[in-house]
């Protein structure tokens, strides 16, 4: 089966930690920009994983995202496969601003939960981590249910400004996910996307319960690009 015509870093392998995330990048960019034309056969799933160099399971849930936005549609069958969709999603029903604006609203996300990490690595009592475990559990439990995880994920992400002892850092991380909140319900949310999201979380918990200042930093900020690289796939450049 011959590739759509592309060019090849399109379909060049993934180096990222978060495979899932650069896939679904690459591929959301390629489709908004036209180098994946509507209507487009994409490769056989075996095809595309030895190209990016992911595994069948990351790049079905790569696929099952775009499938769910809009930017891609699935045919079963034998003359069925999976298309670039022959329209783009409408425009989002938000203001102009905030989607133009919405890499720098993931530039503030960066700096101040990164920090927050940091300060909460060397801050945050053992209780206080012992209740946001339980938030991880919790999420756990609802990876068929987004709008109640990420509930929960907004408490815990809170939970670690809390554990800083700040209230400035508390204000900044409430006004951070309130303004994420409204981009993120934009992308799909399969439950293997939100169990890689959770065990980011775990990371990230465990590195400040042994005080690694350094290592939450870098779990978060990790945790934080993978959202990243799901906006760029699917939200206007």
């Amino acid at each position: 089966m011959s590739l759509p015509a592309a060019p090849a870093d399109v379909f060049a392998p993934v180096e990222s930690h978060t495979a899932f995330e650069e896939t679904l990048e690459r591929l959301g960019t390629a489709i908004k920009l036209g180098l994946l034309e509507p209507g487009a056969r994409l490769p056989a799933e075996r095809e595309l994983c030895a190209r990016l160099g992911v595994s069948r399971s990351t790049l079905r849930q790569a696929l099952s995202a775009l499938v769910r936005s809009g930017h891609l549609r699935a045919i079963r069958g034998r003359t069925g496969g999976t298309f670039v969709a022959d329209e783009l999603p409408p425009p989002l029903k938000e203001p102009l601003h905030r989607l133009a604006n919405w890499r720098e609203t993931c530039d503030v996300r960066l700096a101040v939960e990164v920090g927050v990490a940091i300060v909460a690595a060397g801050r945050a009592a053992a209780g206080v981590l012992d209740a946001l475990d339980g938030l991880v559990l919790t999420m756990a439990d609802r990876l068929e249910d987004f709008p109640a995880f990420r509930r929960a994920d907004v408490r815990l992400h809170v939970g670690l400004a809390e554990a800083t002892g700040s209230g400035r850092l508390v204000a900044a991380m409430t006004e951070t996910q309130g303004e994420m909140t409204g981009l993120i319900a934009h992308i799909a949310h399969p439950p293997e996307v939100l169990a890689s999201s959770n065990a980011q979380h775990g990371r990230i918990l465990l590195a400040i319960r042994r005080g690694d200042g350094p290592g939450a930093a870098s779990e978060m900020t990790e945790h934080l690009q993978g959202t990243e690289r799901v906006l760029a796939g699917l939200l206007p450049s």
